[in-house]
């Protein structure tokens, strides 16, 4: 449940993601995450420091070999996902409504 916790917070989880391909400077992750504020990523990646997931390198940040698991357990969630999303979408732009 930690786990879920830790990757349930604003943008922890964005934050792994985005380490997938590679290491990220600070400014290079605010940037692929959609602007998040300096003081958000910061507390993040401290969070994700402390937890063994993400560590620093001379590009920047990176995923240990823990976050590269997770990372990689986490990537058949985007097929799902994406899956997930049409079928939602074609549900609310064609399907009949079938609440009373």
């Amino acid at each position: 449940m930690a786990l879920f916790d830790l990757l349930g917070r604003t943008w922890a989880m964005g934050i792994v993601w985005q380490l997938y391909d590679g290491p990220q400077t600070f400014r290079g992750l605010q940037a692929r995450c959609d602007g998040i504020s300096a003081a958000l990523l910061n507390t993040r990646l401290k969070e994700l420091r402390v937890t063994g997931l993400v560590t620093r390198c001379d590009e920047g940040y990176v995923l240990t070999e823990l976050g590269q698991g997770l990372s990689t357990l986490l990537r058949p969630m985007d097929d799902w996902s994406r899956q997930w999303a049409k079928a939602f979408e074609a549900h609310t732009n064609g399907a009949p409504d079938d609440d009373p």
